[in-house]
């Protein structure tokens, strides 16, 4: 069963670009490195936060990239949010 992990946090306006160059080179690597990670969609919120949901195949293999979080490329695109939070949850349907 497919599992998400989404995160919650703030992006100031002046490091978006910035942020979305290091997010997209943050997912090639964990995507060459962890067979598994579906989909990573990134939403803005009417509040001005974002969402940004990795979605895995399953569980095992989500677990397995945990290490990747504190990659030196995880903690550079992160290092332009604030207010981070992060949980995980299975999908129980999708249409």
């Amino acid at each position: 069963m497919s599992v998400v992990r989404t995160h919650t946090f703030a992006v100031d306006d002046a490091d978006l670009p910035e942020f979305l160059h290091r997010r997209a080179a943050l997912i090639a690597a964990i995507r060459a490195d962890h067979p598994g990670l579906a989909e990573a969609r990134l939403t803005r919120m009417e509040d001005g936060t974002y969402t940004y949901a990795w979605r895995w195949d399953s569980f095992a293999q989500m677990a397995a990239a945990f290490p990747a979080a504190g990659s030196p490329a995880a903690v550079a695109t992160m290092s332009l949010t604030s207010g981070a939070a992060a949980v995980n949850g299975e999908i129980v349907d999708e249409r």
